[in-house]
């Protein structure tokens, strides 16, 4: 595959903004579990409304369109599908379920690039599950559906069995000698599987179902909580710009992975940002979070201690809330400077 070829691997190389995308997301990363660990019942509000936001986005970048309320009623209460519309986004809210799930034993192969295009088209015989037959060209059109031009000619039909076993083969021996981080192989991996376009339809959206697959393998879980086909829905003409741009002589190892691959890191920044914001409306006041993490605690502790437990509070806060509570004989502090420990008062 030409993205993931180790020699087109080795030529990458990022400057300081981009390296600075990848930890922060790592840094997200890191917070995510304490998040899901303090609010897993709260977190299940977000869950349900991601769930219904993917269905009703990742279908509407292709056009299908429900009526306004149905799609939660298809998400949430799985309702019988009514029209093909309905049962696209159906589909997709079973392909959706599946990865949520049971990630954890979907492993990137060909049968579960192909079980999940079957699902998507579940609610209509014989549509899924079989790779394209006929060569297929990624066209721009105007209002009236009539073609502006060909935006780009992915991989013809006939190679395209042996192209998706290369993509899955050259994925995982990518990661396997470690020729570059995470968050630079899966999103060329995505890349590659829209430059292909192995299927007569639902390119798209089984792209974005790959990219959800694939984050929750390296414990990127933001895609439970956050739509990510809504942040794209939203972006989708830079989404559209950043795909053309990066699949300019693709089939000849000659195109330029950074526009996708900035935008695809710009989608995860955004949903990250948007999770802890809502976590934090869970959470309540910062005050109240420094608080809660004190009465978790167990013996004595440091102001570090409680840094880590409330992400996105400052130190400053966390030291003016613990004066507080010992301004209320709750808590006393023992030692001085950056040794000082505290710890709760019996009652």
């Amino acid at each position: 595959m030409a993205s993931l070829h180790p020699a087109y691997l080795s030529r990458l190389s990022f400057g300081a903004t981009e390296l600075a995308a990848i930890h922060r997301l790592g840094e997200a990363r890191g917070r995510q579990g304490l998040f899901l660990q303090q609010y897993p019942e709260q977190l299940n509000t977000l869950r349900t409304h991601a769930q219904v936001e993917s269905a009703e986005s990742s279908n509407r970048i292709e056009g299908i369109v429900v009526a306004p309320g149905r799609v939660r009623d298809l998400v949430v209460h799985h309702t019988e599908p009514r029209d093909r519309s309905e049962q696209e986004v159906a589909g997709y809210r079973d392909a959706l379920a599946l990865i949520h799930d049971a990630h954890a034993e979907m492993r990137f192969t060909e049968n579960v690039v192909l079980q999940l295009h079957q699902l998507l088209y579940r609610y209509q015989a014989g549509s899924g599950g079989r790779w394209k037959s006929t060569d297929n060209d990624i066209v721009e059109r105007d209002a009236t559906g009539r073609i502006l031009r060909v935006r780009f000619t992915p991989t013809g039909a006939v190679a395209t069995p042996q192209a998706m076993r290369d993509l899955v083969t050259g994925y995982q021996e990518a990661l396997d000698r470690q020729l570059g981080d995470p968050l630079v192989v899966l999103p060329l991996a995505v890349l590659d599987f829209l430059c292909v376009h192995p299927f007569t339809d639902g390119n798209g959206r089984v792209a974005r179902l790959l990219s959800l697959l694939l984050l929750y393998h390296f414990d990127y879980q933001v895609g439970r909580y956050i739509s990510l086909e809504r942040i794209v829905e939203e972006s989708r003409v830079t989404y559209y710009e950043a795909l053309e741009r990066s699949s300019r002589g693709w089939h000849d190892h000659a195109h330029d992975a950074r526009p996708w691959l900035e935008y695809f890191w710009g989608v995860l920044v955004r949903a990250y940002g948007e999770f802890e914001e809502r976590v934090a409306t869970l959470q309540g006041s910062k005050t109240d979070q420094i608080r809660a993490a004190v009465a978790r605690r167990v013996g004595a502790f440091g102001i570090a201690d409680i840094e880590r437990d409330t992400p996105g509070v400052s130190r400053d806060m966390v030291r003016h809330v613990l004066r507080q509570m010992r301004a209320e004989g709750r808590l006393k502090v023992e030692g001085l400077g950056r040794g000082a420990k505290w710890r709760g008062t019996a009652p």
